[in-house]
C-alpha cells in the first residue's frame, strides 16, 4: 500500500528525489517476494536512463535496427515508418533464425510469422499471426491497420491478405534453418522412422556395402556437407549449431520503439516465434497488450522470449500502466518480471528455463530494458550477459539489462 500511495507524487518532484523514492518503493515491493530474493532483485538496479528524442530502443538483435530508425526520424519520417524500416533489415536476414527469412520451423518443418505494430499518434494497431510465405510480416501488419476495420488476421486469412495485397509467397526456410529442423527430428527419439532403417540386409556386393555405409549418413550430414562446401571448420561449426538448436529450441523476436522530437511514439514485434511449436501456435508478438503496447500520452513498451508467460500477465500493457502509475521504465519492467516470477512461487528452480525480457520507453525519454535473468547459457555452459539496443543521433550501441535474478 505504502509503494501504491507513493509513486503517483514522483512525477512532480526533482529527478534526484525522484529516484531516491523509486528505489525506495521498489525496494518495499522487492521485500514482499521474500527476504532471500532481495538481493539478486537489487542488483539488477542501474537507475534511469534518459536521452533526448529520436530515439528508439530494441531487442540485442536489433543493432542495426535502432539506427535506422532514427535514421528514418532524423529525416522527418513517421515513428511506424521509422520501426518498421528498421525490423525489416532482420526480417530479411537469413541469419537470425527468430525472425522472418530463415526463422526456424514449427514441428512439421513450416515457418510461421507473428507481428503486430502500433502507431501511438493516431491510435490505431495491426497484427498477423501463423503468417506463411512472407519474409516481412511487419509489413502485413501495418496493412492490416490501415486497410482493414481489424486488428488481427491468422493463418491462411492472413495468407490470402497478403497476396491481395501484392505480397509475395515465398519458402521462408534458409538451407540451414532446414538443417536444423531435421537435426531437431533426427534426434527426437531413437525408435520412430526418422532415419536409415536399423534393418539392414546383408549386402550382396562390395558396391552393396559401400551404398549401405553412404546411407547410413544422417540426412542432416549430407545437408550439413552441401552447406559447407568443403569447408571442414564450417560443417563443424554447423553441426554445433544445429545440435544446439535441437536442444535448446530459442525464443527470440525482434521488438523495435521509437519516440521522435514531437513527442509521438510507435511500435513494432515480429518473429518466427517458438522453433518446433505445434502449428498454428501463437505467442505474444502479434497479441496487442502482451508483447507490444503503445499509449501516445505515457509510453511504449515490448517483449522477447518465452510467450507464454507474457500472456499469461498482459506483460507489455501492464509495463506501460506501471509507467503510467509513475515508475521508471526498468522499474515498470522489473514490476512485470516479478509477476512472472511469482506465478511460479518465486522458485528459482522452475524459473531457470524460463526467458522474458521487456523494453520500454516513457514520453520523457527515458528507456531501459530488463529481463529475467542476467545472463543466457547455452548447453557448453558459456554465459552472455543480457543486453538491448539503443541509438539516438550520436549512434547505436548494445546495453546491459537490468535483470530480475542473477545467474550464476
Amino acid at each position: 500500500m505504502r509503494a501504491a500511495l507513493v509513486l503517483p507524487v514522483i512525477a512532480e518532484m526533482d529527478s534526484s528525489r525522484r529516484r531516491f523514492l523509486e528505489q525506495a518503493a521498489f525496494g518495499l515491493s522487492a521485500a514482499s517476494l521474500g527476504s532471500g530474493l532481495v538481493t539478486e532483485i537489487l542488483a539488477g538496479q542501474e537507475g534511469t536512463r534518459r536521452a533526448a528524442p529520436p530515439i528508439s530502443i530494441a531487442s540485442a538483435n536489433g543493432l542495426a535496427a535502432v539506427a535506422k530508425a532514427v535514421e528514418v526520424m532524423k529525416r522527418g519520417g513517421d515513428t511506424l515508418d521509422a520501426v518498421i524500416e528498421g525490423v525489416n533489415i532482420v526480417e530479411l536476414d537469413p541469419k537470425d533464425n527468430s525472425v522472418g527469412y530463415g526463422g526456424l520451423p514449427n514441428e512439421r518443418g513450416e515457418v510461421e510469422l507473428d507481428a503486430s505494430v502500433m502507431h501511438g499518434p493516431t491510435r490505431r494497431a495491426g497484427a498477423v499471426a501463423a503468417l506463411r510465405g512472407v519474409r516481412t510480416p511487419s509489413k502485413v501488419a501495418r496493412v492490416v491497420m490501415e486497410r482493414t476495420d481489424h486488428i488481427l488476421l491468422v493463418g491462411q486469412g492472413a495468407r490470402d491478405f497478403a497476396t491481395a495485397h501484392g505480397f509475395e509467397n515465398v519458402d521462408l526456410l534458409t538451407p540451414e534453418s532446414r538443417l536444423a529442423w531435421i537435426r531437431w527430428k533426427e534426434t527426437l527419439s531413437d525408435r520412430d522412422d526418422w532415419g536409415p532403417s536399423p534393418h539392414t540386409p546383408a549386402p550382396a556386393s562390395p558396391a552393396g556395402q559401400r551404398r549401405l555405409e553412404e546411407e547410413r549418413k544422417r540426412e542432416s550430414d549430407i545437408l550439413a556437407e552441401q552447406i559447407a562446401g568443403g569447408d571442414e571448420e564450417r560443417l563443424r561449426e554447423l553441426i554445433a549449431w544445429a545440435d544446439e538448436v535441437a536442444r535448446r529450441p530459442p525464443t527470440g523476436t525482434i521488438n523495435c520503439l521509437a519516440l521522435d522530437s514531437a513527442g509521438d511514439i510507435s511500435g513494432v514485434t515480429t518473429t518466427s516465434g517458438l522453433a518446433w511449436k505445434l502449428p498454428g501456435r501463437v505467442g505474444d508478438s502479434p497479441l496487442i497488450g502482451c508483447g507490444l503496447y503503445v499509449d501516445n500520452d505515457v509510453g511504449a513498451a515490448g517483449s522477447t522470449g518465452r510467450g507464454e508467460e507474457v500472456i499469461y500477465i498482459n506483460g507489455a500493457r501492464t509495463v506501460v500502466e506501471y509507467m503510467k502509475r509513475g515508475m521508471s521504465p526498468e522499474q515498470a519492467c522489473l514490476e512485470a518480471l516479478k509477476l512472472i516470477a511469482a506465478r511460479y512461487g518465486n522458485d528459482l528452480e522452475k524459473l531457470r528455463d524460463i526467458d522474458v525480457n521487456f523494453y520500454a520507453l516513457n514520453k520523457r525519454g527515458e528507456y531501459a530494458g530488463a529481463a529475467l535473468w542476467s545472463h543466457t547459457v547455452n548447453s557448453r555452459g558459456q554465459k552472455r550477459r543480457r543486453q538491448f539496443a539503443f541509438a539516438d543521433s550520436s549512434g547505436a550501441r548494445l546495453i546491459d539489462s537490468a535483470y530480475l535474478f542473477e545467474r550464476r
